[in-house]
């Protein structure tokens, strides 16, 4: 059961010059922040001086604001936006897609190459993503990265934005060469969600990069050299990319407070 202060207390509460002591200062503020009855008495008890002082106040206030400028309206739609894309994303995504673009062209005009889709599909979203989250390229990073909303969370929806545009380019590659579908998308998968796994651990900007090298230094150069496709790439394999794909996602769960650390370059 509630105990409200008295009536003595709460006249002695609103007179200016009464002398109350700390405590009961404090236990009187913390009950009228639940007590609606006694802050009418709060009011009811305040001396006319005060409520005459109060009035001009909010009578002052609300010509300033009649008067002035009219407020801005708040853009509700940029806040959702920027934890989906990053404006500086959109070089590098356009940059995927004319790389892709290249890829078959090359393709078309020298048939005896192997499947040059194929061989960057693992790496085409990792350009994307390691701008996603990367406090080099987004000038918010810092505002957005103490938000609750930051982290992983944040990480994989930018990520959804980056794959949104390059497994289409990719869908629309693979067909116009003939290639499996599957044989595209699966390594494209299985390399963002790698990225995102080893991020965790050392940043997202430099596993990108870590794996972007890696890739086209034990791939792709030995298949533009020998003219082969390697077993990895070959059909079969996709069983394989499905399970390494499942495998890092559910690391990269594991981790997500490594994420939000403001201290780290993840």
């Amino acid at each position: 059961m509630t105990t409200h202060p008295s009536p003595t207390v709460i006249a002695r509460y609103a007179d200016r010059e009464a002398d109350l002591d700390e405590v009961t200062v404090w236990s009187v503020e913390v009950h009228l922040e639940d007590c609606a009855g006694c802050r009418a008495l709060v009011a009811g008890s305040t001396r006319d001086d005060t409520r005459a002082m109060l009035a001009r106040i909010a009578a002052g206030l609300d010509r300033d604001i009649v008067a002035g400028p009219v407020p801005a309206r708040r853009r509700r739609w940029s806040a959702a936006r920027n934890r989906w894309l990053v404006w500086h994303l959109v070089p590098w995504l356009t940059m995927t897609v004319a790389v892709l673009g290249c890829a078959v062209l090359l393709q078309a005009l020298q048939p005896g190459l192997p499947s040059l889709v194929s061989l960057l599909a693992p790496v085409a979203p990792l350009p994307g993503v390691a701008i996603a989250w990367s406090r080099r390229h987004d000038p918010a990073w810092e505002l957005i990265a103490g938000t609750p909303a930051a982290g992983l969370a944040m990480l994989l929806r930018r990520t959804a934005a980056v794959l949104a545009v390059v497994v289409p380019a990719l869908a629309l590659a693979s067909s116009r060469t003939g290639i499996s579908l599957a044989l595209t998308l699966l390594p494209c998968l299985a390399f963002t969600a790698a990225t995102i796994a080893l991020g965790a651990l050392i940043g997202v900007r430099l596993a990108a990069v870590g794996l972007g090298v890696a890739w086209s230094l034990a791939v792709v150069v030995p298949a533009v050299v020998t003219a082969d496709l390697p077993a990895v790439l070959l059909p079969g394999s996709s069983g394989g990319w499905a399970l390494l794909t499942l495998v890092l996602a559910g690391f990269a769960a594991t981790r997500a407070d490594n994420f939000r650390r403001l201290s780290s370059h993840n």
